[in-house]
C-alpha cells in the first residue's frame, strides 16, 4: 500500500485496534488480508483485534457470500477514562482520511 513504510521499532501513538478500526471505517468492505497489510499486523492479529472490537460493541459484521461488510459504533464511547465522552467517531475522524490527503505533505508547525 502506498505511504506505509515498510519497518518500525519503538512505541508509537496510535494503538492497533485504533488502526484496524480506523482501516474498517475508510473501507467496510475491505479484507482483513489488506487490514494486515495495511497496519503491518498478521491476518490472525487482525482477527483477533476485530473479535475484541465486536465483543464490546464497537463494530459489527454482515455476512455477504464470500465478503465482510463491517460497521463501526461510532457513537460508542471510548474505553479509557482519560477519554470520558469522547467518542470511536471523533477519533476516527482524526484517522481516517481521503486517500489524496495521504499524499499530501503535512503542513509545517
Amino acid at each position: 500500500m502506498p505511504g506505509v513504510s515498510t519497518s518500525h521499532t519503538g512505541w508509537t501513538f496510535i494503538t492497533n485496534h485504533a488502526r484496524v478500526l480506523a482501516a474498517i471505517a475508510d473501507d467496510p468492505n475491505i479484507r482483513i488480508r489488506d487490514i494486515a497489510a495495511h497496519c503491518q499486523l498478521t491476518e490472525r492479529a487482525v482477527q483477533r483485534i476485530i473479535a475484541d472490537l465486536e465483543q464490546d460493541g464497537y463494530l459489527s459484521h454482515t455476512r455477504e457470500g464470500r465478503t465482510n461488510t463491517y460497521r463501526v459504533r461510532a457513537d460508542k464511547l471510548l474505553r479509557h477514562p482519560a477519554e470520558a465522552g469522547l467518542s470511536v467517531g471523533a477519533l476516527l475522524s482524526l484517522l481516517v482520511q481521503d486517500e489524496s490527503d495521504r499524499n499530501r505533505k503535512p503542513i509545517p508547525l
